[in-house]
């Protein structure tokens, strides 16, 4: 995997799901991500040149840590879910943030141990990172799914096209720019878009969104309130994009509900 920068790594969410099939490039984008927020600089991290970003890629850095499986076990327990709980209330020792990798957290599967992280994901404690590895995040429960912004590694896997992310764009800065009559001629000229067209600009557009609530986009630019409405919204249309309803329907949606205050206007 490319490394990659963070343009402002103040505006990282505080939990990720980071989704794919290759446990080692999951791993990897972690840690680029836990590196981003230990680093010094603070803008376009990680820098790799401050003490922050060469403890992490030393694997060094008090303010980061690895859950991983115990030797022998299959899952991941429910006392070392409530071990990093405790500990995610004490201070960080260098950093201005402390980060958590859980590896396999997919192997988390007892409703026991997800509800043991789901307290602290609802409620976190300020300055800290959690980041949930998954070859399969549908095995999470969707109430922990819910608190956490997902990415996946998997381009191909994902069924993004050129067309979905040329769409996604065009949508986002219309939604920035609060162009309202921009947006519903966009969604008139586009609501005949194919099944396969449609998933695929879904896809692009939470794709997109979660570069921007991590900060590794800075446009089109949008307060975290707006961001994250938006991200509702497209959850939304997606699951109703899986129960078929007609892409005529969901951009009539979308041209209704992405501007601000879209749901009180009716």
């Amino acid at each position: 995997m490319a490394a990659f920068t963070i343009h402002d790594a103040q505006r990282l969410s505080h939990a990720y799901i980071l989704s794919s099939p290759d446990r080692a490039a999951c791993l990897e984008l972690a840690e680029q991500i836990a590196a981003a927020a230990v680093c010094e600089r603070g803008t376009d991290a990680p820098c790799g040149r401050c003490r922050g970003c060469r403890k992490a890629r030393n694997g060094t850095h008090p303010d980061i840590q690895h859950i991983r499986r115990e030797e022998g076990k299959a899952f991941l327990s429910v006392a070392q879910i409530r071990a990093m709980t405790a500990d995610a209330y004490i201070l960080p020792n260098e950093a201005a943030r402390k980060v958590y990798i859980l590896d396999e957290a997919d192997k988390m599967k007892t409703p026991e141990a997800q509800n043991a992280a789901l307290k602290t994901l609802e409620e976190p404690p300020a300055g800290v990172i959690f980041l949930l590895c998954a070859e399969n995040a549908g095995v999470l429960l969707p109430t922990v799914r819910s608190r956490c912004v997902e990415l996946s590694t998997n381009s191909e896997k994902s069924g993004e096209t050129d067309t979905g992310k040329k769409l996604a764009l065009e949508y986002l800065r219309l939604a920035a720019q609060q162009d309202e009559v921009g947006l519903c001629a966009w969604c008139l000229q586009n609501e005949r878009t194919e099944k396969a067209g449609l998933a695929a600009f879904l896809e692009s557009t939470q794709a997109l969104l979660a570069e921007l609530l991590a900060g590794r986009r800075a446009e089109p630019r949008m307060e975290r309130a707006q961001l994250w409405a938006l991200w509702k919204l497209i959850e939304r249309c997606a699951v109703y994009q899986q129960a078929n309803v007609s892409g005529r329907q969901l951009f009539g949606l979308l041209a209704v509900e992405s501007i601000a205050g879209g749901r009180e206007r009716g």
